[in-house]
């Protein structure tokens, strides 16, 4: 189980719309080690040092969050980038394979998935997923099978999912 906490994981949240995924997001990054949570796009996230947002937004967005986040939005390291493709050249520079979390034909199953010893998962908007520039932009696209009648997991499930196995293989 060691050897496992040794892989370097972050995640890129891109265009989440919503503050409880968010918050659930962190939250699970805590449970899984994850070393950082990149928020781009339009994605809310907790008020921090140097905050310039309006103090309303940012007060009940970092408010709202927090129901979900259950204390991870003081613990768990966030970053805000206002370039997502920055950040992931920037990532990939610094060693991480960059993958996606997406329902795609180009997709391998998750369980199919090697991760090597720096991942950076990336999340796209709930409704839309990660638009096909930023698809192209990852080194490889992840999904999860799904069984049932639904083909779709909430965003913060399916990353629940991808970070346990992201940890543990």
């Amino acid at each position: 189980m060691e050897a496992h906490r040794q892989r370097g994981i972050v995640v890129v949240a891109h265009n989440i719309r919503s503050v409880h995924n968010v918050g659930s997001l962190l939250r699970t990054g805590e449970v899984f080690a994850v070393d950082r949570v990149h928020v781009t796009g339009f994605t809310p996230y907790p008020a921090h040092p140097g905050d310039e947002r309006d103090p309303k937004l940012r007060d009940l967005q970092t408010r709202r969050l927090a129901k979900a986040a259950a204390g991870a939005e003081r613990t768990m390291p966030f970053e805000r980038h206002a370039d997502v493709r920055a950040l992931l050249a920037s990532l990939r520079e610094t060693g991480y394979e960059v993958v996606g979390l997406e329902i795609d034909p180009a997709a391998i199953t998750l369980a199919d998935y090697a991760p090597p010893e720096k991942v950076a998962l990336v999340l796209g908007d709930e409704v839309t997923g990660i638009d096909p520039a930023l698809r192209a932009a990852c080194d490889r696209l992840l999904e999860i099978p799904t069984y049932g009648r639904k083909d779709t997991l909430n965003v913060s499930v399916a990353a629940g999912i991808a970070l346990y196995h992201l940890r543990t293989a």
